[in-house]
C-alpha cells in the first residue's frame, strides 16, 4: 500500500516536472446523430489522413467504441498527441421500431437496437478512462433533455474537463445561443463538422482544456 502511494506521488511529481502525459485520451460523447463521428473523422483526416469510422443518417451507426491512437494535433506552432475515442450515441431509450422508419428489416432493426443498447453501457464504462471529453450536441435540437443531463452528471462526478460542441451551425435552425444558455458553466464552441466551419476555434479550445489535465 505504501509502495503504491509512493509510486503515485512520484508519478505526479514526474508529470509536474516534465509536463503532461505523452498521449491524452480525448473522448467524444453525446446523443445519436449529433455528429460525434463526423467531428472525430475530420480531426483524424486533418492529422492522419485517415477517418475513424463511417457515418449514416440512421441513428446509432456507431455501436461500439472506436479509436485512433497517436493523433498529433498541431495548432499555431503547438503540438499535442491524443488518443481519439469515438463512442456510441447515448440514449435513455432505444426501440427497434424507430429503425423501421429507415426501411431496415425487422430482424436488422432488432439487432441494431440490441447493439446500440450495449453501446450506451460501453460508453459510460469508458468514461473512467478519459482525460478530456468533448460533448457533441446537435445545434438544431433542444439541449435541455435527459440524455445531456445524464452525460454532464457523469462527467461532473468524475471531474473530467469538458468542452461542449454545438454542431451543425451551418443549418438555418441551428441555435448556438440556446446551447450556451443551457450550459453556462462550460465553454461552448459552435462548429460545422461537415464543412469544417470554426474548426480552428475548436482546436484552440481543446488545447486550452488539455492544460487542465
Amino acid at each position: 500500500m505504501v509502495g503504491k502511494a509512493f509510486g503515485n506521488f512520484f508519478k505526479k511529481i514526474f508529470f509536474n516536472i516534465f509536463g503532461q502525459k505523452k498521449e491524452l485520451k480525448l473522448g467524444f460523447y453525446g446523443p445519436p446523430n449529433a455528429g460525434k463521428t463526423s467531428l472525430a473523422n475530420r480531426i483524424c483526416k486533418d492529422f492522419t489522413d485517415k477517418e475513424i469510422g463511417k457515418t449514416s443518417k440512421i441513428p446509432h451507426e456507431t455501436r461500439t467504441i472506436q479509436f485512433k491512437e497517436k493523433v498529433e494535433i498541431s495548432y499555431k506552432g503547438r503540438k499535442m498527441t491524443f488518443k481519439i475515442i469515438d463512442t456510441p450515441g447515448i440514449a435513455t431509450k432505444i426501440d427497434y421500431e424507430d429503425f423501421l422508419k429507415f426501411k431496415l428489416k425487422k430482424k436488422e432493426a432488432k439487432t441494431r437496437a440490441k447493439e446500440a443498447t450495449q453501446g450506451v453501457i460501453e460508453s459510460i464504462k469508458w468514461l473512467d478512462d478519459m482525460d478530456v471529453v468533448v460533448i457533441v450536441l446537435d445545434a438544431i435540437q433542444n439541449p435541455y433533455n435527459q440524455v445531456n443531463i445524464t452525460i454532464i452528471g457523469n462527467l461532473v462526478a468524475r471531474k473530467i474537463p469538458v468542452l461542449i460542441v454545438a454542431n451543425k451551425i451551418d443549418l438555418k435552425r441551428a441555435n448556438l445561443k440556446k446551447v450556451e444558455a443551457a450550459f453556462p458553466e462550460y465553454d461552448v464552441v459552435g462548429i460545422s463538422a461537415k464543412y469544417g466551419k470554426n474548426i480552428e476555434e475548436f482546436y484552440e479550445s481543446i488545447f486550452k482544456l488539455a492544460k487542465k489535465v
